[in-house]
């Protein structure tokens, strides 16, 4: 990690985390961030869906939520980016404070509850984006929405023909009544909306499905009987949990999802499990913070990764730090391609 880049860290740490947040994007902005675009090599190289990766390290949703950044992540280290969660109308989220950092533990818990500034602006800004990375949405819906299967085909017409592949995000915990729509009947009817929305498309992209940690054997075998019979391209696994066992930090109690280190087995588990019963690929979430652990979610059956919170406490650079350090992983082992190793490791989890 550079030395300004660790102080500005520690300067950040020191304020509200919504308000450094907000002024790490306006650093990114004025050219602060690293610029020297994404570590690829023969074996980095991969593809997801029909989408070429420089490298299979992609930054999570929730970053960027409204698309404000992305001329400068398109010169980070990411493969590939996802913005959003984006809602058909703008709306402010939950009441502050709801970001709270549990340094002890390298993690956060917070309740946004989808604040954004709406599916047109989002739409607007991602229609100038730069074409050189590989950017996905995350569909949301209006927390006083009186159909909220609806708010994600919505979204999606609106948003889809300026992104490369979309996310339905029904794994939020910070939305009322939001997981409901998980179970077998009302997933499937949500995401042959979303298939027909997008078949409407000129230009139909890949769909995916972002499912929660907190599912029992049973739930996640209905939600993989939904994904492989609805004709999506793959799902991500997994989003924030409301467990809180082995927490430290002053604020571990605090109501929202749970994100960082805390999340790392559980969700590693969850994407093995769901390797088992779908052969859809998987993107692996939840506590990447390393090469090694980007490693370990790849071996456990994910063909690509994000990660979002171990920014808070490694800054950007540490995105060439996993890139880098999973290449030398893949050489150590053998392996010519990312894809060789997906699933090498899955029984370790299981």
């Amino acid at each position: 990690m550079k030395l300004a880049e660790t102080i500005g860290l520690a300067a950040l740490r020191r304020i509200d985390p919504e308000a450094a947040h907000g002024l790490a994007i306006k650093a990114l902005n004025t050219g602060l961030g690293p610029r020297g675009g994404p570590v690829s090599t023969a074996r980095l190289q991969t593809s997801i869906a029909g989408l070429d990766l420089p490298n299979p390290i992609g930054l999570a949703a929730g970053f960027d939520k409204n698309a404000t950044a992305l001329n400068a992540l398109a010169r980070t280290g990411f493969g590939f980016l996802e913005v959003g969660a984006a809602t058909p109308r703008p709306q402010p989220g939950n009441p502050k404070p709801r970001l709270f950092r549990l340094t002890e533990d390298q993690a956060a818990i917070n309740r946004f509850g989808f604040n954004n500034d709406g599916m047109q602006a989002i739409a607007a800004r991602l229609a100038q984006r730069p074409t050189s990375r590989v950017t996905g949405l995350n569909l949301g819906a209006n927390k006083d929405s009186t159909d909220k299967a609806a708010d994600f085909a919505t979204v999606l017409k609106e948003c889809g023909p300026h992104v490369d592949f979309a996310t339905v995000n029904v794994s939020s915990p910070n939305t009322e009544k939001l997981r409901d729509l998980q179970g077998k009947a009302a997933l499937s009817a949500l995401l042959n909306g979303v298939l027909e929305a997008n078949a409407a498309l000129a230009k139909p992209i890949p769909i995916f499905l972002k499912i929660a940690p907190d599912l029992n054997a049973d739930e996640l075998a209905d939600v993989a009987e939904v994904a492989n019979g609805a004709g999506i391209s793959a799902v991500i696994a997994s989003n924030t949990t409301l467990d809180r066992e082995g927490l430290h930090g002053p604020h571990k109690a605090e109501a929202g999802g749970l994100s960082g280190q805390p999340l790392f087995e559980k969700s590693t588990r969850v994407l093995a499990q769901l390797s088992t019963m779908t052969e859809l690929p998987i993107i692996g979430v939840g506590g990447v913070g390393s090469a090694a652990q980007a490693y370990q979610k790849i071996r456990a059956g994910a063909s690509a990764v994000q990660l979002y919170t171990a920014l808070v406490y490694g800054g950007l650079s540490l995105v060439d730090e996993i890139t880098r350090g999973l290449d030398a992983l893949l050489a150590r082992d053998g392996f010519d391609t990312v894809a060789q190793a997906v699933g090498s490791g899955r029984s370790d989890w299981l």
